[in-house]
């Protein structure tokens, strides 16, 4: 938690636990210690805990929040950090920072590596479970959404100091198997299934795929070959091993490209020999039983349906496997806080699959299931090719790349043709990403390359151009910014830009753990377009290789170097490169 987080959480639980009189263990102290960005026209950081009390305490929050202030300022707890503590609206409580607090805080988070970021209080163990696609065929645009998503949370809760694993869990032993080696082996290609490229591998699947809705014949035989893959048949193994290879090499170039990397990669096949021992023992604690010759896990007061862990032919369901990792990751990291970062249709999976491994005597691990939306074309529905095709996402990546160098081009024609390369896949991906991660990850979003590649607004190429521009300034005065860390001047902040700037640069401890917290990036994305206005606003007022004197200009130096390096870390916790020129 953040030094001023926690001075500010505690001097309010003081208050509410002390005068108000509600009790600590009483779920509404918890709540009242919440803190938000100002909803009303004035202040810097904004209490909720008036209207979080009122109904148990049985008062208007405009009469608990008067309380409060009245409190917090007998108690001078917070006189340092605050010149002025308001009552504002239904019962918002606006704090306004001292220009002192200010000014001390941002020169100790300017002199920090981290600019301020403080670590975990209890650091935990961490496993992320994102992307995951099904092998055997290209990856689509339905996948960049848990891949950038799981991506960025897994960067900010390292930087955090979490222990943190990624895990890219593949589908890489289903019913879709069943039907590549059923295709391969009619067709005659085993001995040449190494030289089989991933398009080629699909289009076998999805012939078979065809069949089998239409005779019942070939889906018995593609049923039998999953059969004959799990119990280890030799042949079968080969040619699944010689998939898998083609497989892995396209994704790991799709996630090279994509500067996504994953600390292992196990998909449902390391699984496949725990599953018996797994299910045996859901059985045995009662948590699974028979039914109709099948094996489930049933809810009190069919709160959820019957989760299938077993069919009647012995054959195992992907729950079975889900049990078998969250048992393996326990074991094997000691987990206690696992992340699921999959697309919302399967958000009655995970209920049920937590509400069980709860049952299971996994009470004490946090599950949860940061769920997202779709990505939509501009016609509102689900994004196609326009032929009506799934949109491959290589396509994607190479399409993001084209148009940004048409900018660059359009930009800056006398950069050399390496350098606009370079210049062209940080802008294109970045953008690509940051349209996403901008988004709420709960709602769909409209797809538009013209919004997501805009020099202006909240986008990728603009805080990417933001950052190129605080660069110029020390290009032009022939500056190192390195030799003002060293140094540590004095930070000055004479003018309301000055201070405005200084006040949105010392936010971004908090808006990291509250990104942490919420697992939503958006609110760093968010953070950080704010700030890039709040710079715009300074750039446009201060002079700062002109200021009027050396150590004004020192003072504003440092403030443009935080800045910079603020939004180089808040885009690296995004996945988004910078360029120092655009």
């Amino acid at each position: 938690m953040s030094r001023l987080r926690r001075k500010i959480r505690d001097a309010l639980r003081s208050v509410v636990t002390g005068p108000l009189g509600v009790p600590p263990d009483d779920p509404a102290c918890e709540e009242a210690l919440v803190l938000e960005t100002p909803r009303e026209a004035h202040g810097d950081i904004t209490s909720v805990a008036a209207m979080r009390l009122a109904k148990s305490l049985r008062k208007s929050p405009r009469d608990i929040g008067r309380t409060l202030i009245q409190k917090l300022e007998e108690s001078g707890e917070l006189d340092d950090v605050f010149e002025t503590m308001e009552l504002a609206g239904p019962g918002f409580v606006n704090f306004t920072y001292r220009k002192s607090w200010v000014q001390e805080a941002a020169s100790s988070a300017f002199a920090e590596e981290n600019l301020g970021v403080e670590p975990a209080d209890s650091p935990r163990n961490v496993v992320i479970d994102f992307s995951a696609p099904n092998v055997a065929k290209p990856m689509h645009v339905g996948h960049v959404r848990s891949t950038v998503l799981g991506d960025s949370l897994r960067r900010v809760l390292t930087l955090l100091g979490h222990h943190v694993v990624g895990d890219n869990h593949l589908g890489d032993w289903g019913t879709q198997f069943g039907m590549i080696l059923r295709g391969i082996k009619s067709k005659g290609l085993e001995g040449r299934v190494a030289s089989l490229t991933v398009d080629e591998i699909e289009t076998i699947y999805r012939e078979v795929s065809a069949r089998t809705e239409e005779d019942e014949t070939e889906a018995e035989a593609a049923r039998a070959e999953v059969v004959r893959l799990h119990a280890g048949d030799p042949e079968s193994r080969r040619i699944w091993d010689a998939v898998m290879k083609t497989s892995l090499a396209e994704l790991d170039a799709t996630y090279r490209r994509l500067g996504v990397t994953f600390d292992v990669t196990l998909g449902e096949s390391f699984y496949n020999d725990m599953l018996a021992d797994v299910v045996a023992d859901l059985r045995a604690k009662g948590i699974a039983r028979e039914s109709e010759g099948a094996l489930a896990v049933f809810y009190d007061g069919d709160r959820y349906p019957p989760f299938l862990v077993q069919k009647s032919d012995g054959a195992y369901l992907y729950a079975a496997t889900d049990f078998a990792t969250v048992k393996y990751r326990l074991e094997r990291w000691k987990t206690d806080w696992m992340i699921y970062v999959v697309d919302g249709r399967q958000q009655l999976h995970f209920n049920q699959l937590f509400d069980a491994c709860r049952r299971w005597g996994y009470g004490s691990v946090r599950f949860e299931h940061p769920w997202f939306g779709s990505i939509l074309g501009e016609d509102g529905r689900p994004f196609r090719t326009r032929a009506g095709g799934t949109v491959r996402l290589v396509d994607l990546l190479d399409e993001a790349e084209s148009r940004a160098m048409a900018v660059v081009e359009a930009k800056s024609p006398e950069l050399s043709s390496e350098r606009k390369a370079e210049i062209a896949r940080a802008v294109g991906i970045g953008a690509l990403k940051y349209a996403d991660l901008s988004q709420n990850r709960t709602s769909d979003y409209v797809f538009s390359w013209d919004r997501m590649l805009a020099l202006s607004g909240n986008t990728a190429p603009y805080m990417q151009y933001m950052y190129a521009r605080v660069m110029s300034i020390f290009r032009r005065g022939d500056l190192d910014p390195a030799v003002l860390r060293r140094e540590t001047p004095a930070l000055r902040l004479d003018t309301p830009e000055e201070l405005n700037l200084a006040k949105g640069l010392v936010g971004l401890a908090d808006v990291v753990e509250l990104t942490a917290e919420q697992l939503r990036p958006n609110f760093l994305s968010s953070y950080l377009y704010d700030l890039a206005g709040r710079f715009s606003m300074f750039y446009d007022s201060c002079p700062v290789l002109q200021a009027s004197d050396a150590g004004l200009r020192t003072s504003r130096l440092m403030l443009c170097d935080h800045t910079a390096r603020v939004i180089r870390l808040g885009l690296s916790l995004l996945g988004i490169d910078v360029v120092e020129q655009m």
